[in-house]
Order: structure tokens, then sequence, then C-alpha cells
């Protein structure tokens, strides 16, 4: 990873997104691997956890050591509750609240919407303590085919904290299909709230007359939303991952002052009606670039995404870049 190359985001006029460029070093010279990277700081330690349940931590954001995975083995997924899987989990999603960390996560068949997200959780991310343990808490949701026009895959959890300690969860996640949707949570975090309470947050164009089954051609993954002041940000990724050299992923955002949306872009057009900025794209270094995730650290705002490397072969990289703002929040 070259973090002191220049980026090459879209800064449009007025401003979307504009992406600082800090003085970053390389934490090697090829880069560092990671495939839908989503982070979190415990103590003086950032952790960073990537599809396939790999696990790396650094005390700077530029060098990173790849430490013990999580475990990927999920006794409850089995043939029935998702035909044609092959192990593992995609993109997971870390969050911490009251001293409990939640790692959501998604076991998956390609291309289909025979998909699931689940929970498993830790009180603590230090390998070295005698509490490490990941405990998996099993399904939140799972899609099926002809029944569901939406995908269980790609989670992001926001924990909502309003006056008084009160904490509502709120679960987005989706691909492709109908787009993306965003679920209430129940107070526990690791299950659905009754009654169920659902939005579609964004999607993109889709060929009309396409099979239910057909994930078909409205590009649209990876939601993550992140708060600041007034506004929800909603970042989504377009087009195509996972192609290397071909991978034509970008980032779009937009905002809105309820999570359960309407999401808004720069121009006013709603993000369920195919709207978002463009904030990041191909660039000399990368031919695609997106799953992205939003935080804050230490008085910063960071985008956190992977990128396919021009220079390496379209193999997928860490990007990390700070978020600047604009007058109007943007």
């Amino acid at each position: 990873m070259k973090l002191q190359h220049t980026f090459l985001f879209l800064l449009i006029l007025s401003s979307a997104l504009a992406i600082a460029q800090p003085n970053r070093k390389p934490d090697d010279s090829k880069g560092f691997l990671a495939h839908d990277p989503v982070m979190i700081k415990e103590g003086n330690t950032f952790y960073l956890f990537t599809t396939g349940g790999g696990v790396a931590k650094s005390n700077d954001l530029e060098k990173w050591e790849r430490i013990k995975p999580v475990p990927s083995k999920l006794e409850w997924v089995t043939e029935d509750i998702i035909p044609g899987y092959r192990g593992g989990y995609w993109a997971p999603d870390i969050q911490f609240l009251n001293g409990v960390y939640y790692l959501y996560y998604s076991p998956s068949a390609f291309a289909k919407n025979t998909s699931a997200i689940g929970v498993m959780t830790n009180t603590t991310l230090d390998q070295n303590s005698p509490d490490y343990k990941w405990e998996d808490q099993g399904m939140i949701l799972k899609s099926i085919p002809g029944r569901d026009f939406w995908n269980a895959i790609d989670a992001n959890v926001y924990f909502e904290k309003k006056w008084g300690g009160e904490v509502t969860g709120w679960l987005s996640f989706g691909s492709f299909w109908g787009g993306l949707k965003l679920v209430k949570l129940a107070p526990d975090m690791k299950s659905l709230a009754e009654p169920q309470e659902w939005y579609t947050i964004a999607k993109q164009e889709r060929t009309f007359g396409m099979p239910d089954t057909d994930p078909g051609d409205g590009t649209i993954e990876a939601p993550f939303i992140y708060r600041r002041h007034q506004y929800y940000y909603l970042f989504v990724s377009t087009d195509y991952c996972c192609r290397g050299l071909d991978s034509t992923y970008k980032v779009l955002v937009g905002r809105s002052r309820d999570i359960r949306g309407p999401y808004f872009d720069k121009e006013g057009k709603p993000m369920y009606a195919g709207g978002g900025t463009l904030i990041a794209e191909e660039t000399e270094e990368y031919a695609g670039i997106g799953h992205c995730a939003v935080y804050d650290f230490d008085g910063k705002t960071y985008f956190v995404a992977h990128g396919y490397d021009k220079n390496d072969k379209g193999r997928s990289k860490l990007a990390i870049k700070e978020i600047e703002w604009d007058r109007a929040e943007w």
C-alpha cells in the first residue's frame, strides 16, 4: 500500500466529500492485502477485520501485523440453510457496545441470494488476554431465492444512542436485487426487533424482466452508515468488485437527518431512486475502489476501503484516507 500516493478522489465543485492526502508510509513494498476491511480501536491498538476471518493490528494505521484469525467454522450453517455454501464468511462488521464486541458476518453462496447474516461476540480483542474468546450467537436473518428480493450480505450495524442512555440497533445490508435494506434490531443486538421494521435505503436501476433469482445489473452493495452532527451519511459501493484489473468498483454517498432515510445526494436525488454523490473511483493506482467504512479516531475521520492495485495484478489492497468536510457538511 502506498498511502502517500494520490488517491484521486473526485472533488466535485462546492464539494462532495473531500479526501485529504496524509503523508503515510507503506506498510510494505507491495501493500497490505485486505478485502472488505472494517476497523475498530481498543486502547491504543487498531484492529482490522476482513472477509474470510482475517485479523490484523496496528498502532499507527501504517504498519499492520497479521494475527490469529477469527474462527470461520460456523456450525449453524448447513446445506439446508445456505445451499452451495463453501465455508467461511464475507464482509464482517465490528462494533462495540456496553463492554461487548459484536462481529457481524455473512456466510453466502456466490452470485445467489442464498445468504445469511450472523453475529459472534467477545469481551476483548486482545488475543493475549485470558478473556479473549469468540462466541457465535448464530443467525439473525437469511435471504431465500424466490421469496426475498434482497440479499443478506454486507452487514453494517449502527448503534443509535439517545438521551437517557437508550440504544437502538439498526442493521443495514444487501447487494444487487432490490437494493440495500435497513432493519431494526432487538435490544440484544443479536436478533430482529418485533414487530419488524424494514426500510429500503438505496438501490440502482435494474433491467426490467430479469428473473427474481438473478442478481441482475442493479449494482449496489456494502452500505455503511456514519453520523456527523445532524446528519447520517450512507456510503455505498456500485459497479463491480472482485475482478482484479477489470474491477470497476466506486463509492457513492448520500445523507439524511433520520437514520431510516430517505437519503439524498448532493444534488437532491434520493438514493432509493438511484441517487448518490460519487466520491471515489478508478485512479492511476487502483482499477476500482470500494466496500468502504468510515470512522472517527483521535479527532480525525477516516475512509477505509480496498482497492484493486494496478501495480500488483489487481490484488485487493487496504487503503486509508482522512476525510475533510466543507461548510455545508459534505
